[in-house]
């Protein structure tokens, strides 16, 4: 059984809620949709899967300070199937 990454709010206002999440190898987000267009910034260099709610799995590299973005309504979890830890900063636009 995949337990649950940890997830701390750094800052949330009106505006944007900034949240670091920090995955042991096999840790996950959980099953979630987003509620708002988002940015992730990765602080470490590390390797993710991807589960759409039809069991779809896609592979990503993430790479330290690539950033990439993303619209609101994604329904996915995010898996650490790398062999380290992984962090990375997820910002949301309210």
């Amino acid at each position: 059984m995949t337990t649950t990454a940890r997830a701390t709010v750094q800052h949330e206002d009106e505006r944007v809620r900034v949240t670091r999440w920090d995955f042991e190898p096999q840790e996950s987000t959980g099953r979630h949709v987003h509620e708002y267009d988002y940015v992730v910034v990765p602080v470490t260099d590390g390797q993710t899967g991807v589960i759409t709610p039809d069991g779809t799995v896609t592979s990503s590299e993430l790479r330290a300070g690539q950033s990439y973005a993303r619209p609101a309504g994604g329904e996915h979890e995010v898996v650490n199937t790398g062999t380290a830890p992984l962090a990375f900063v997820e910002i949301e636009l309210k």
